[in-house]
């Protein structure tokens, strides 16, 4: 198995056909298809299913299973080269839910990055998926969203905040809103953890369909954008996401009666931690929230949240 054979695949599976992967990485198709038999062979399972005379690939079921073990090889395989040509005690590898790298960390990684010789890297993951990665040393801290339990992390709580309501402007709706007065149909939904989950079950029917379902931030940003009649949408966010985007939308943010539970955001840290860059991380977030009233930071008080 070689790093070219996994990139190979990656690429058909990220692209879904052999023709498209070949253009993306300027090799011929028949490369292609060498390089796919050849990582199948290494591995002992089909891994793409290439039916007679149809240009989009499938991945078989051993093939969607590979694709998150061949996105960490990859990144063993990068790291691996840097080894020799780079010091990396100064390089934090962060992880985090995708809200907030849009919403609340680019000026922490301005703070962080203001130091000389630090360098920093970066990758969007769900909270489980954070999980494994920082349990086997592929990022150093990760923050996020769905408490769980990882006999070789250890989880901490960073900040919370307040579930509100977005809207669009200009509705004539009071400023605090009851669940039971939302039209589930015009719902754009985003699962933000478990418990809010819960909480959505028992308010909306498991029969109601929402306008939409997202599980990125940014995509409801641009639902929020388009003009028309998604302007009576609605979604509900943590303020510490709902507040930016409603200042960058210009949309309005009410409170719920009988809303659910502030959304808390812990941090991971694994056995193999860089306890000092760590620490200056969290510092620089701790800072940062200490500038944005919507949360409240947990990284100081000793405070413990369940």
């Amino acid at each position: 198995m070689t790093q070219q054979e996994i990139e190979v695949f990656l690429t058909v599976a990220r692209l879904g056909s052999v023709s498209a992967a070949a253009q993306a990485l300027y090799i011929t198709q028949p490369a292609v298809s060498r390089h796919l038999r050849a990582l199948e062979e290494a591995l002992g399972c089909t891994l793409v299913s290439r039916g007679r005379g149809k240009r989009q690939t499938e991945l078989t079921d051993r093939g969607r299973d590979f694709v998150q073990v061949a996105e960490k090889w990859r990144l063993l395989w990068q790291e691996a080269r840097e080894v020799a040509g780079q010091d990396r005690t100064q390089t934090l590898r962060v992880a985090s839910v995708g809200s907030l790298s849009t919403y609340l960390l680019p000026p922490v990684f301005r703070e962080f990055l203001a130091v000389p010789g630090r360098t920093l890297t970066f990758h969007h993951y769900h909270s489980r998926e954070a999980y494994d990665y920082v349990a086997q040393g592929l990022a150093d801290i990760a923050l996020i969203s769905d408490h769980m339990y990882h006999p070789q992390v250890e989880t901490v709580p960073a900040f919370r905040s307040a579930m509100v309501l977005l809207t669009g402007p200009g509705l004539p709706w009071p400023e605090t809103i009851h669940p039971s007065q939302l039209d589930p149909a015009k719902e754009l939904r985003l699962p933000w953890n478990p418990e809010y989950d819960l909480w959505h079950s028992f308010w909306f029917s498991a029969a109601a369909v929402p306008r939409a379902v997202l599980d990125q931030m940014s995509l409801l940003e641009e639902f929020f954008s388009w003009q028309g009649s998604w302007r009576d949408s609605w979604a509900i966010a943590p303020s510490i996401v709902a507040v930016p985007l409603s200042r960058k939308l210009g949309l309005t943010l009410r409170q719920l009666e009988e809303g659910p539970a502030d959304e808390i955001i812990y941090y991971l840290l694994g056995p193999r931690r860089k306890e000092g860059l760590a620490r200056d991380f969290l510092d620089c977030l701790d800072r940062e929230l200490g500038r944005r009233p919507e949360a409240r930071s947990l990284l100081r008080s000793g405070t413990k949240e369940e």
